[in-house]
């Protein structure tokens, strides 16, 4: 009776092994040489999407930061400016009050400053910020004060609201932060308390000799503007703290994202580097057998 050696299939078999032992680990030495599961998404597997989605939350984030610190700026310049014109408005009723206690009045004088203050509060309005100007509404390539215009100078007490000056639209700044959060900012120039210490000081600025009456209207409206004033400075702070607010919740949010995405495409350096030895010990004995196992031969098993 003869005896079969059958060495093939078994030598087959083993060398498919072998070969995905190989696949496997240099798999692996990818893995260890660059922290990542795979250069690209096709080796991520059923991750894929939620890393791609995770991505697209991080640069959504991003975006959002960038507004939030650009606007920020803005807003900042904008409330510099704002603070300038309540300083500016609290000098201009110590003058008024000082002509409207004095004996007499140097009608001149008095005028005189209000004109040069009239024009330092237009300058201040137009105030600009990366070549766009800050209290025009949408029109931000159009200056928002023009005091040029004839009708406007000749002012008369008693007066009525008067924005002719103003050469910008009723538009309110505002900016996205989020996906569902909108922090409005923007203050024109043709706001309430800006058009009537704007009145006030064009009304001393246009009339001379001064009368008592005008004034008296100057100098309440004045007082009215100064109240006013610290409504929009508190309009301005709290749109800046809301902001800031919200660049941190997205800065936080990024952060986390970021951190989960690398969880979901990073490997546990030292865990590859430990199975890689597993592995290079498997190939190294799976070699040996496939060695053994073409050796044989029959005339060798026989003998």
């Amino acid at each position: 009776m003869g005896m079969r050696v059958a060495t093939f299939a078994i030598s087959q078999q083993m060398i498919a092994a072998a070969l995905k032992t190989q696949s496997t680990m240099a798999d692996q030495q990818m893995q260890e040489a660059s922290g990542v599961v795979s250069p690209d998404f096709g080796g991520l597997g059923s991750s894929t999407q939620q890393v791609l989605n995770l991505q697209v939350s991080v640069t959504r984030a991003q975006s959002y930061i960038d507004a939030a610190t650009q606007t920020g700026s803005k807003v900042q310049v904008m409330y510099s400016a704002v603070n300038s014109i309540a300083d500016l408005t609290t000098q201009f009723r110590s003058l008024l009050t000082a002509a409207t206690n004095a004996a007499s009045t140097d009608s001149a004088s008095v005028t005189q400053s209000a004109r040069d203050m009239l024009t330092e509060m237009a300058s201040l309005l137009n105030t600009q910020y990366s070549g766009n100007y800050l209290f025009s509404g949408a029109r931000t390539d159009q200056a928002p004060v023009d005091i040029s215009s004839t009708t406007y100078a000749a002012a008369t007490s008693p007066s009525t609201a008067d924005a002719s000056y103003y050469q910008g639209d009723s538009a309110v700044a505002s900016v996205r932060v989020s996906d569902s959060q909108t922090v409005s900012y923007g203050v024109t120039a043709d706001n309430t308390a800006f058009e009537q210490i704007m009145r006030a000081m064009n009304l001393v600025a246009s009339n001379s000799p001064l009368t008592t009456d005008t004034l008296n209207e100057a100098l309440d409206l004045t007082t009215n503007s100064v109240s006013a004033l610290g409504v929009v400075q508190s309009k301005i702070s709290n749109a800046e703290a809301s902001i800031e607010k919200a660049s941190a919740s997205q800065t936080e949010y990024q952060s986390y994202a970021q951190t989960l995405g690398s969880d979901l495409t990073g490997v546990d350096v030292a865990a590859v580097t430990a199975s890689l030895s597993t592995y290079q010990a498997q190939l190294t004995a799976s070699y040996a057998a496939i060695a053994k196992v073409q050796s044989l031969n029959l005339a060798s098993y026989l003998h």
